[in-house]
């Protein structure tokens, strides 16, 4: 504290020194450097007023409150306050004065220039030679980058870079060509983004970092291909939101991951029609260890539930949702709890115990070869059998939503576990028709969502990893994908907007071919497609090309949110829920065919795949 106050006492005294040095060499200015000794006496008078009227004046402005090494434009600002206060005073006196000799009126221009000469380069030298003691010795250290985007960003991340020891940028290059040929912050502008492999090569450099926070993942995916295509390692900064919010710096760079490659924009939600359905709730989430149903646990505890109950057959899986509430959000009530949704006696004495308002049935078998040979019994009785008890349950307690986490693959089913998905969504139609007054049940279908367990991108790097070969099924098979997070946001729009029986569809986007996927995750690896080879295996068991998000049968309306449609399903037949449930109660061994058979009934549409 007595350390800040002597700083400020110097520059307090600095600046009294220098409204000293601006009147006294204005004068010298205006008298040709003659000193005028008829002018003594009004001199040192109108220069004592000055002195006092400007050190209020920089009181007033605020000027001891930034720090020189800091000096910027906020500071430049409050010097020029300070100073055409102390300007305002001085011609206030000019024109007042009658006396002999006069002041001269010159004085007006010259002494606020020399003021601002003095005070705002005393200012910008100290910073100067703080900044060279403190990072001079960084200049040439570091791996020489090349930035792309010489906009907001670039130029933070520039600033920022040039006080690391790991980093030394080089050169930038922008599509804006007013930009080429200039420089930001000492470094050239050479060209346009087209112009990076040739760029790379004349600087010899390796590295690439895209500061570009707000660009539009078109321009992200043109720059990464170029950069990864001329052989270079590509970083990028932060999300533009998460800089402005505080959450992260702009150094704070990291790889380019395909996520950032395939087009998915920000999710905004109604955060308060969500957390009017949430806030003060017992909620159960089945399937709570997976990757949809830890999302949505995290997800759903922003918004002050009153308990959160945690379902889920997998103990690691229990443990490991368990433990990350316990490091990042131990406030929130938790009750987790080991469990089969197959189990009728387990799942009833969980809706006994608790009571849950809410219930997000996430559990589910959902691989499609696993479940298409020797294990479709499973898959329907996981998918369809344990999404009726749990539904059933809940409309039997009261709950005031039960909300089914369904797929894309229900639509037109080819496989098992599709058309196991579809029967679930048809029970929950059911039972809504049965007792529309009670739970609200609703649907939400979505395709693949990026990094979840058992999707084809951490069976990707596992593969590059080992050096490859990267197998993908057919040259034209194409799948929908979107993030974990934004699945489970709109999961809780959706699910704040239904009224009972509505199928919401999600915004896919638009689909992407698997091969291509292969292609940018083996060059965001740093490989080249003839160090990795990409070898196609055949379509598996129960897989298509192509998926969909609805079948043609099926109409849609829009709702207020842009991601989100609701789809009308072919109506359901009043025998359903009781031919239904008398054929899962069946003790079996059940066969794969007659799985088929059955699943066939319900669903026409269903037509197995033959491969």
């Amino acid at each position: 504290m007595i350390k800040r106050h002597a700083r400020s006492t110097f520059v307090f005294l600095f600046d009294l020194l220098a409204a000293i040095t601006a009147w006294v060499g204005g004068l010298l200015l205006r008298f040709n450097f003659e000193w005028p000794v008829h002018f003594t006496h009004k001199m040192l008078m109108v220069g004592g007023a000055l002195l006092v009227v400007h050190a209020l004046a920089c009181r007033v402005a605020g000027l001891y409150r930034g720090m020189w090494v800091f000096a910027s434009l906020p500071d430049l600002k409050r010097v020029m306050k300070a100073i055409g206060l102390s300007a305002l005073a001085l011609t206030l006196m000019v024109a007042m004065d009658r006396g002999e000799p006069a002041l001269p009126r010159s004085m007006v221009v010259l002494y606020p220039v020399l003021l601002l000469t003095i005070m705002g380069g005393g200012r910008a030298a100290w910073r100067m030679w703080k900044e060279h003691r403190l990072y001079g010795g960084l200049v040439g250290a570091g791996k020489p980058v090349i930035v792309v985007g010489a906009g907001t960003g670039g130029a933070m991340l520039v600033r920022e870079l040039a006080r690391s020891p790991d980093w030394r940028v080089v050169a930038l290059v922008d599509d804006d060509r007013s930009k080429w040929g200039r420089d930001l912050h000492g470094r050239p502008v050479t060209g346009g983004i087209d112009m990076l492999p040739e760029t790379l090569k004349q600087y010899r450099v390796k590295h690439v970092i895209l500061a570009m926070p707000s660009a539009a993942s078109d321009a992200l995916r043109r720059a990464t291909d170029v950069a990864v295509r001329a052989g270079a390692h590509v970083f990028t900064v932060p999300a533009l939101e998460d800089l402005m919010n505080g959450r992260v710096a702009i150094n704070a760079m990291r790889p380019v991951d395909i996520e950032d490659l395939l087009g998915r924009e920000t999710v905004q939600i109604d955060t308060a029609n969500v957390s009017k359905m949430v806030c003060g709730k017992t909620i159960l989430i089945t399937g709570a260890g997976g990757s949809i149903g830890s999302e949505l646990c995290r997800q759903l505890a922003r918004f002050a539930p009153a308990r959160l109950v945690l379902l889920e057959v997998n103990e690691f899986a229990l443990y490991n949702i368990e433990q990350w509430f316990r490091v990042h959000m131990p406030s929130v009530p938790l009750s987790t709890l080991a469990g089969d949704v197959k189990d009728a006696m387990r799942v009833q004495e969980i809706f006994s115990a608790w009571t849950p308002q809410l219930v997000f049935h996430a559990a589910a078998y959902k691989h499609v070869p696993l479940m298409e040979v020797g294990n479709a019994w499973q898959a329907v009785r996981n998918n369809a059998l344990g999404t009726f008890q749990v539904a059933s349950q809940a409309q039997r307690h009261g709950a005031e939503r039960f909300v089914l986490i369904s797929t894309d693959k229900a639509v037109n089913p080819t496989n098992v576990m599709g058309a196991s998905k579809r029967v679930a969504e048809m029970a929950c139609e059911a039972l809504q028709r049965s007792a529309p007054g009670l739970t609200q049940m609703e649907i939400v279908r979505f395709g693949n969502v990026l990094g979840s367990t058992g999707s084809v991108i951490p069976k990707f790097a596992d593969q590059i990893a080992r050096g490859g070969p990267v197998t993908v099924t057919h040259p034209e098979v194409n799948r929908y994908f979107m993030s974990i997070p934004e699945a489970a946001q709109l999961v809780l729009q959706a699910a704040s907007m239904g009224q009972g029986g509505e199928i919401f569809v999600l915004d896919m986007g638009e689909p992407v071919k698997i091969v291509d996927l292969a292609r940018n995750m083996i060059r965001l690896s740093g490989y080249k497609e003839d160090e990795i080879r990409i070898e196609f295996s055949g379509l598996r068991p129960g897989e298509k090309l192509y998926e969909e998000l609805l079948t043609d049968a099926e109409h849609t309306r829009t709702t207020p949110h842009p991601k989100l449609r609701i789809a009308r399903s072919r109506p359901v037949a009043d025998t359903f829920l009781d031919e239904f449930t008398q054929w899962l109660s069946q003790a079996g061994p059940v066969s794969d065919e007659e799985v088929r058979a059955g699943l066939k009934r319900w669903v026409p549409e269903y037509e197995p795949a033959r491969h």
